[in-house]
């Protein structure tokens, strides 16, 4: 295997089996990973954000969204308010209810990040995440 083909192979491995690890420990508290991070995107902007905006910010499909958003507002965690002069559009609002899960969540994730982590040395974290970060510009620009 080439090492561009290891590399996204283990790329893909460590993106999956996060993800797993982590539904498996929301599960307890009757979210998922899309729900956690939707919840603590909105926590992030108080104001509120539109639905399109969280749909981008977590790249998921419309669709899925909409489950999405539907669960997290009859567990009363977030709710839909109308944006003035356009019909279509609704701002989501993060409920107060909301807050000390958001607070939960954000700790989760920095336990588990430090856990996985916690023995690569700073500077290949720092090397790794401006690699990262350089891959995730070229798939945005399409290259």
């Amino acid at each position: 295997m080439n090492p561009e083909a290891f590399f996204i192979d283990q790329l893909r491995r460590v993106t999956l089996r996060w993800r797993t690890r982590f539904d498996a420990e929301l599960k307890a508290q009757g979210q998922t990973l899309v729900r956690a991070r939707a919840l603590v995107y909105l926590a992030r902007r108080p104001e509120g954000m539109t639905q399109r905006e969280l749909t981008e910010q977590l790249m998921v499909e419309h669709p899925t969204m909409v489950r999405i958003l539907d669960a997290l507002e009859e567990q009363g965690l977030i709710r839909r308010e109308p944006i003035e002069g356009n019909r279509r559009a609704n701002r989501l609002i993060l409920s107060p209810a909301a807050l000390p899960m958001v607070d939960e969540l954000e700790a989760a994730f920095a336990a588990e990040a430090h856990r996985v982590l916690r023995h690569v040395p700073p500077d290949k974290l720092a090397l790794a995440t401006e690699v990262l970060r350089g891959i995730a510009e070229q798939l945005e620009e399409g290259a």
